[in-house]
């Protein structure tokens, strides 16, 4: 319900930038280029943590593309979904250019939002903006789904405020592939997404997750990347591609 009455108001409503405030446009072109304009880099978080596939990320988080980021997750600007689907298949793209002509589908797994976070919400928007940059894929000729196949195994506190250290700690063990989902991953490549990528340390516990399963069942789903739509800019400024 919360979700309809925000794309209802969004109609009647004045709408302004997301990104800048700027009036009669939810993204203006200045805002929408920084978030997906420039080619998307490989980014290591400081210190990086052993397990991490390799991310790339579409954007620096900060300024308007902070501002989109949270406009959507945390306002419930669903609009934004579109933009940043695109921005994050953009990342994708260069995370695993060898597979986006394939003859089997690119598996995108968006990372798991907590229950009571999605009910606080309204919307899960990791799995939106999952589902919206598969179907930008698509549209570009390459075979690609989103497959929210991980899920929370035990609750995490709060990952705000925490060191690189205590993420680690606090998400070790915390996510599993849900039954029956390793043989929807069977020979296909696996690309890790989320909206922002700070520490490292959920992408680790979901490679872990998907690795877990895969050697249990053989299928093979092994080679993993990792792509996102933002990451701080120091990520960037260690960028040793």
């Amino acid at each position: 319900m919360r979700g309809w009455w925000r794309e209802i108001s969004g109609l009647v409503l004045p709408v302004a930038c997301s990104g800048c405030g700027r009036p009669r446009t939810p993204l203006c072109e200045e805002c929408a280029w920084q978030l997906a304009g420039r080619r998307p880099r490989r980014v290591r978080p400081c210190p990086e943590p052993a397990g991490l596939p390799v991310v790339f990320a579409a954007a620096r988080y900060e300024d308007a593309v902070r501002a989109v980021l949270l406009a959507h997750k945390e306002r419930g600007a669903l609009g934004l979904a579109g933009p940043l689907g695109g921005a994050l298949a953009g990342a994708v793209r260069e995370a695993v250019p060898d597979a986006l002509a394939g003859p089997e589908p690119l598996v995108l797994v968006p990372m798991p939002s907590a229950r009571r976070a999605v009910r606080a919400r309204g919307h899960d928007a990791a799995r939106r903006v999952a589902a919206a940059a598969a179907g930008v894929l698509r549209r570009s000729g390459t075979l690609a789904c989103a497959l929210p196949v991980l899920r929370q195994r035990r609750a995490v506190a709060d990952q705000s405020g925490l060191t690189a250290r205590r993420r680690l700690s606090n998400m070790a063990g915390a996510l599993e592939v849900v039954p029956g989902a390793g043989r929807l991953l069977e020979g296909h490549r696996a690309v890790l997404v989320d909206d922002l990528m700070t520490t490292g340390a959920s992408l680790v516990e979901a490679a872990r997750a998907l690795r877990a399963v895969t050697a249990a069942d053989s299928s093979g789903c092994v080679r993993m990347s990792a792509a996102v739509v933002a990451a701080p800019p120091l990520s960037f400024g260690i960028n040793r591609n």
